[in-house]
């Protein structure tokens, strides 16, 4: 699937992506168009890769063996000289992104379709563009609570997404869901993402019941879809301060959840431990992450945030929120 030139860029569509204005030469699916108000940030090649102009390609040591939610592998190759990175996918999709993180293509191979291609997208491709484009971002969801934003950060099935998803039901409303970008505006801030959060189908049984219906994601993949952007708009599409993040963490089985706020040192490395994209080697965006991961922990509470039963979605959400309210708090 590529057109016959795939060089050309012609513009279709306009999204806001984590604070961004992204042209795609078609629309990204589950995804609202956004107003055209002004040049792109970046420009997306949907079933195509631009020019990249590359005379040789290299491997790249990624410092880990790179999965997604234990599935698809990626091996990443960088061009010489222009310093394009080239993912490629084990399920045959591909991904070019030129060295500003201002330009994307990706082509896929059937049974995958453009659904699936997108998943990729807005995960970790979106998170290696921005991590090109000087941006810190963390694996995490987050949630507006009182006029702040808090973060909900941890590994894959860690409950980050579900977590996000219940405070939704409660009418909070969710700015991103699995990578956050944090930023220092005046002090820690959070950008908005994109309106919807990915759920597996046990945690959508846990939050709706047994009957409990959401679309699916792709056709060939399993997770669900909260569309954030229908309904009473339970998106928060501006940035917010950042108030605390919580780690979240196993706890005992059937006890109430347990909270530990770390010291500075301590939480500043635990960010670092959950920052997206860091299995690519780069010292200069490692050395940035630190810094302001660092200042992140000694301006904000970085808090441990144990838990365990999924049936009790609305105890831990009861106490985060007290937890953050207190004298004290977030």
């Amino acid at each position: 699937m590529s057109p016959a030139d795939p060089r050309a860029f012609g513009e279709s569509a306009r999204h806001r992506l984590f604070g961004l204005r992204v042209a795609c030469s078609e629309p990204i699916p589950a995804l609202p168009l956004a107003a055209d108000d002004g040049a792109p940030d970046v420009r997306v090649w949907l079933g195509a890769h631009p020019e990249t102009g590359a005379a040789e390609w290299s491997p790249v040591e990624v410092t880990r063996r790179v999965k997604e939610d234990g599935e698809a592998t990626v091996t990443v190759e960088v061009s010489h000289p222009a310093g394009w990175l080239r993912l490629r996918y084990a399920d045959g999709t591909e991904f070019t992104l030129d060295a500003a993180g201002a330009r994307v293509g990706c082509t896929w191979r059937a049974p995958m379709t453009l659904e699936d291609t997108a998943t990729y997208l807005l995960g970790p491709v979106f998170g290696l563009v921005l991590r090109l484009r000087g941006l810190t971002c963390l694996h995490a969801s987050a949630v507006a609570l009182g006029g702040r934003a808090i973060l909900l950060c941890g590994p894959s099935r860690s409950g980050k997404s579900t977590t996000a998803a219940a405070f939704a039901a409660r009418g909070h409303r969710v700015l991103a869901d699995d990578v956050a970008v944090v930023e220092w505006e005046g002090g820690p801030r959070v950008r908005p993402a994109y309106p919807h959060v990915r759920l597996w189908p046990d945690a959508v049984r846990a939050l709706y019941g047994p009957r409990g219906e959401l679309p699916p994601l792709t056709p060939n993949w399993e997770k669900r879809y909260l569309d954030l952007a229908a309904g009473d708009a339970a998106f928060h599409p501006e940035p917010l301060p950042l108030g605390a993040v919580y780690l979240m963490a196993p706890g005992e089985p059937g006890a109430a959840p347990r909270f530990e706020t770390l010291a500075p040192g301590p939480g500043a490395l635990a960010l670092v431990a959950n920052t997206y994209t860091a299995w690519l080697p780069d010292l200069d965006a490692q050395a940035r992450d630190l810094a302001l991961l660092a200042r992140v922990a000694r301006e904000v509470p970085v808090v441990i945030a144990a838990h365990t039963d999924a049936a009790r979605l609305d105890d831990l959400c009861d106490a985060i929120e007290r937890h953050f309210t207190r004298p004290g708090g977030g």
